[in-house]
This record gives C-alpha cells, sequence and structure tokens, in this order.
C-alpha cells in the first residue's frame, strides 16, 4: 500500500525572502508573496501544513495598479458600531498606510482559516527600504514580470 510521505516540521527550514515592491504590480505581488508564504514553491508542499518561508516587503509605498484602479478601488474598514463602515480609495490609502494595500491583497489569497493566519504573520510590510531583519539575511526573492506590459 502506497502512503503520501508528508514533511516532518522540525525537518523544514523556513528562509527568509525580501522584495522590493517598487513599480511592481500589485496583483502579481501578491500572488508570488501568497506562493512563497504558502510554500508552493517548494517540492515538500503539503497542503495542510506550514510548509512557507517568511518574506519581507520594502517600498510598499512606491507598489502600482493599472487603469484607474487609483482612483475606483475602494477598502472597506467597519468599527463595529452602527454606521461604523469607513471607504477610502487606493489612492488614500496609499498616502495614509501603504502597508495595508499589500497586507490586504495577500491576506486575500491565502486560507481562510487558522493556518492562514498563522501564514499571514510570516509577512513583514514596510514603507521604506529600511527594515530590522537583517540579522535573518533574507535572500532576495524576483517576481516574474511581464516585460513590455506596463499600460
Amino acid at each position: 500500500m502506497n502512503t503520501t510521505p508528508v514533511p516532518k516540521l522540525e525537518d523544514l527550514e523556513k528562509k527568509w525572502f525580501i522584495v522590493d515592491a517598487q513599480d511592481q504590480r500589485l496583483g502579481r505581488l501578491a500572488t508570488e508573496i501568497a506562493n512563497v508564504l504558502r510554500g508552493k514553491n517548494k517540492p515538500t508542499f503539503t497542503p495542510h501544513l506550514d510548509t512557507g518561508d517568511f518574506v519581507i516587503v520594502v517600498n510598499a509605498e512606491k507598489v502600482v495598479v493599472t487603469g484607474k484602479k487609483g482612483e475606483q478601488k475602494l477598502y472597506r474598514r467597519h468599527s463595529g458600531r452602527p454606521g461604523g463602515m469607513k471607504t477610502e480609495t487606493f489612492d488614500k490609502l496609499q498616502k495614509r498606510i501603504p502597508e495595508r494595500i499589500i497586507e490586504t491583497a495577500v491576506k486575500g489569497m491565502l486560507p481562510k482559516n487558522s493556518l492562514g493566519r498563522t501564514l499571514f504573520t510570516k509577512l513583514k510590510v514596510y514603507s521604506g527600504s529600511a527594515h530590522p531583519h537583517e540579522a535573518q539575511q533574507p535572500a532576495v526573492l524576483t517576481i516574474n514580470t511581464i516585460p513590455g506590459g506596463d499600460k
């Protein structure tokens, strides 16, 4: 009888990657980050285990969207009180809290359960180029972009 090999969590090595979000498209950047957080880029990927790596995103304020999404894309939050819904456009949120844009995009691509919440804690987003994770010696993660695809 054949069985599927399941990796032991203590045998998995967690790596650190750094991504520069400058002039990157939001959706394409978020999918690559979500795949690394889940561990889908590894041969030891197991859907119900945390086999992914840590990801540091710098220059979050320089991420771009195409078309009219800057004025039309809305981010909503609710205070929990009646009438407490607040809406904000992409451009306004990018000026105010640029980290939240990438965090929201990546969080929407992770599983909606306790595993997804654990994976989300391994994402570190910073608006500038400085970050406090130099001790982990992060490797540069290159995002595949379409050449000449800017509009």
